[in-house]
């Protein structure tokens, strides 16, 4: 395990209905423990990221439809809450979505904001549009960095030369766990950090692994 120093802020964007985001935001909080690392939350949504598609099939437009809900709240939370809340928001809703296998986002964001010990009130956001300029922002940083063609996770730090450097995933499962998730870190800085590298996949045969 590296020897921990000042620890190198880490920007994280998710979206809270996004299984893979998820696996990897699990993995994100194993490698701080391992590196020295500090996951710093941001949102971003795949509702923003897909409002102008009109090829979405029905199924999806719906899914999309619901998904400002929880991202909403993520964001008020974070608002008036910070960072730590906002951390406890996503562990919470998405420990409900994933692994429970909570389908309605409403009951989910309730749950949610108890299990986080949140006030309640918060959930009113997912029907607002009060901090969608908010949400857009912070999605756009995102994606700004990283490019237009992605989805979430989207994840941030600074390179060599002090740049950021923005990748999107690693979508792994199930989340690596101690040395493992420790070599996937470096493994992934090494890479996102060669000049003219952009895309490294291959088809995937499982899905979600959620431990």
């Amino acid at each position: 395990m590296s020897e921990r120093t000042t620890p190198v802020t880490a920007d994280f964007w998710f979206d809270p209905m996004c299984p893979w985001a998820w696996m990897t935001s699990r993995w994100m909080l194993e490698v701080e423990k391992v590196r020295p690392v500090k996951v710093r939350w941001n949102v971003m949504s795949l509702s923003v990221l897909n409002e102008n598609r009109e090829e979405l099939p029905e199924k999806y437009r719906t899914l999309m439809a619901e998904g400002w809900g929880p991202v909403r709240v993520a964001v008020a939370v974070d608002q008036a809450h910070g960072q730590e809340a906002l951390a406890r928001y996503y562990t919470a809703i998405g420990t409900r979505i994933h692994p429970g296998g909570e389908k309605d986002f409403t009951a989910a964001i309730t749950g949610a904001l108890a299990d986080a010990e949140l006030p309640a009130e918060l959930a009113a956001a997912a029907d607002s549009e009060e901090y969608d300029e908010a949400l857009r922002a912070s999605h756009s940083a995102g994606i700004d960095l990283v490019g237009q063609d992605v989805g979430t996770p989207v994840i941030a730090v600074p390179g060599a030369d002090g740049e950021r450097i923005a990748f999107f995933g690693p979508v792994v499962t199930p989340a690596p766990r101690g040395e493992a998730a420790a070599r996937l870190w470096d493994g992934t800085l090494l890479v996102a950090a060669t000049p003219g590298f952009y895309e490294l996949k291959r088809t995937r045969t499982q899905g979600p692994v959620f431990d």
